[in-house]
């Protein structure tokens, strides 16, 4: 039945005893899907589709309040529908629910039920307010600061300042979906940073940071004096070091603009991919019936050695090489050889000639912080940056976050690490944003934005700790008890979009490998992290069948202590 505002509708969903505690039920309201959700005997009415790429949330994990996307783990406060964990940047919208005689009755606006993400309210930029945060980086770290900074009420200006031409973008689509467009990929659309009042400047390259003038020097010349600074500059693709790696058509995959470049030239064409982890073997996955031969040369004996073991690996080459994509294992290129300026041969080590009319290198990342080369501020030997739990860097005032930074990692026992993934960039932008707002000449005056209001986190990191990394956001009034919702939640890789999953080349390996993995136990799934998500977890699987480097099934627990691994062994 509509209610007298011809903009809300009140629909009858369910029964009460249709639903059981901790249950998950997706329901209809004027045509629209709503999931219901029965909680402590209380029900609560959200969107029903996760923001980050569309996940059906009935088929998510409830664990007390908090419910979790089974995709890529993004969690939801069940009462307010905010997001509380990443990788999602937005909150689902939550509904009005009553119940009157046994009938469930859910009301909301029907503008909500059509767009069931909902953007956090934020503060708008005030010309009174002269504090300048300058944002160095266009990825999610700086993304996620900026807005958590107007989220928390900071009012003064915000900057983020890029090499690239585009706004922030889904990285990870550029080795999994080649024939996008930058637009179909951003993360934020140009005019929602401008209603923020977050000015985002393009194509400008920090060059130097003078520390104690508090200003950064830009590749075109100009500069900008700042209060705060953050530097999430991010990795970039390592280059190759061998003879002819000048030569043209010698390819890294770095922005949309290569992913395009790679797709055109490889088409009909004989295509060479140094490296055989995820950008490598994304990149041979997607080309596999568009180049005219693909091979891959890598110095490892299996695919993803380091990251996932050799039994997956092994499973994942084959599966490649049914493709028609060749392998040439524990083998190095040594040369690369070229005709009137371009790539055509590839030379291995042991003699052997490859015909490469393009070649592409995913030989892992470096951190991008060359500019800051000859300054104070504390590097190590691969060129990250120092921080410490709150971002902070040896410089008053400067923080830095994302893969440009090495930090105190908690499963580590405290030793930093760089964790080169999207979720831990998007908690290192808040955790910046928390300690910009709160530091000297931060927020909006000398109280700051409120630091009781401000989450803690801690950075948790599973043994194979280059696939998954595990957040834990705690409410600072509230660390406990979120800590022990988290218990028996399980997480899933972000190898594979499932929202390219049926269409995507390596949707086979996939389920190869859990036929392989599991030995036909019916419902058995020792790698639940590789495959098609909200496939069951089944905790009796024995651990020696499990591939090496991929966690014992519920080794990316969210929460777990260390207390709790090490009685398990881990």
């Amino acid at each position: 039945m509509d209610s007298d505002d011809t903009n809300t509708v009140t629909a009858e969903v369910c029964r009460e005893d249709d639903v059981g505690d901790g249950e998950l039920l997706e329901v209809m309201v004027a045509g629209y899907p709503v999931l219901l959700v029965r909680n402590r005997k209380e029900f609560s009415a959200l969107g029903s589709k996760c923001p980050h790429y569309g996940a059906p949330l009935s088929k998510g994990v409830l664990r007390g309040e908090r419910l979790r996307c089974p995709w890529h783990g993004a969690c939801f406060n069940i009462r307010t529908g905010d997001i509380e964990e990443y990788p999602s940047l937005d909150c689902i919208s939550c509904f009005k629910v009553t119940v009157e005689d046994g009938k469930v009755f859910v009301t909301a606006k029907k503008k909500d039920l059509e767009n069931s993400l909902r953007v956090k309210d934020r503060s708008r930029r005030c010309l009174v307010n002269q504090n300048t945060m300058l944002l160095l980086g266009g990825g999610v770290a700086a993304l996620v600061c900026a807005e958590t900074l107007r989220q928390e009420g900071f009012t003064g200006r915000i900057i983020m300042a890029t090499k690239e031409k585009h706004v922030p973008y889904d990285k990870s689509k550029l080795s999994k979906e080649m024939d996008l467009k930058a637009e179909d990929i951003y993360l934020r659309k140009p005019e929602f940073l401008d209603a923020q009042g977050i000015e985002f400047w393009t194509e400008k390259e920090a060059v130097s940071v003078d520390f104690q003038k508090q200003q950064v020097h830009f590749m075109d010349g100009s500069s900008q004096k700042y209060h705060q600074l953050l530097i999430a500059t991010g990795s970039h693709s390592s280059f190759l070091k061998v003879p002819g790696a000048d030569l043209q058509n010698v390819c890294v995959l770095q922005t949309p603009e290569d992913s395009s470049k790679i797709l055109e030239l490889a088409t009909g064409k004989n295509l060479v991919i140094v490296g055989a982890s995820f950008v490598g073997m994304e990149v041979a996955a997607f080309l596999s019936d568009k180049a005219g031969t693909i091979s891959v040369v890598e110095r490892e004996e299996f695919p993803f050695q380091h990251a996932l073991g050799p039994q997956v690996g092994g499973v994942a080459m084959k599966m490649l090489q049914n493709k028609g994509v060749k392998f040439h294992m524990k083998s190095e290129l040594c040369e690369l050889k070229g005709k009137y300026g371009k790539v055509t041969e590839a030379v291995l080590a042991n003699g052997e000639k490859l015909p490469a009319d393009v070649v592409v290198v995913g030989i892992g990342s470096t951190p991008s912080s060359a500019f800051l080369k000859g300054t104070s501020i504390a590097r190590d030997d691969k060129g990250a940056i120092l921080v410490d739990l709150h971002m902070q860097t040896n410089i008053p005032n400067v923080f830095a976050a994302g893969d440009v930074v090495s930090f105190p990692v908690a499963l580590l026992n405290g030793d930093r690490s760089s964790i080169h993934h999207q979720q831990v960039a998007e908690a290192h932008g808040e955790s910046s944003a928390t300690s910009l707002s709160s530091s000297p000449g931060g927020g909006n005056g000398a109280e700051g934005t409120g630091q009781d209001n401000k989450r803690q986190r801690t950075l948790l990191w599973a043994p194979s700790r280059k696939i998954v990394p595990l957040l834990a956001h705690h409410r600072s009034r509230c660390c406990l008890k979120h800590a022990e919702e988290r218990e028996g939640v399980a997480h899933h890789s972000l190898l594979l979009d499932h929202v390219a999953w049926e269409k995507h080349p390596l949707c086979r390996l996939w389920k190869g490998i859990h036929r392989h993995c599991c030995q036909g136990q019916p419902g058995a799934t020792e790698v639940p992290d590789l495959l098609p998500q909200g496939w069951p977890c089944d905790s009796s699987c024995q651990p020696e069948l499990r591939p090496h480097g991929v966690s014992h099934c519920r080794s990316f627990i969210l929460g777990e202590t260390n207390l709790q691994r090490r009685s398990r062994g881990l």
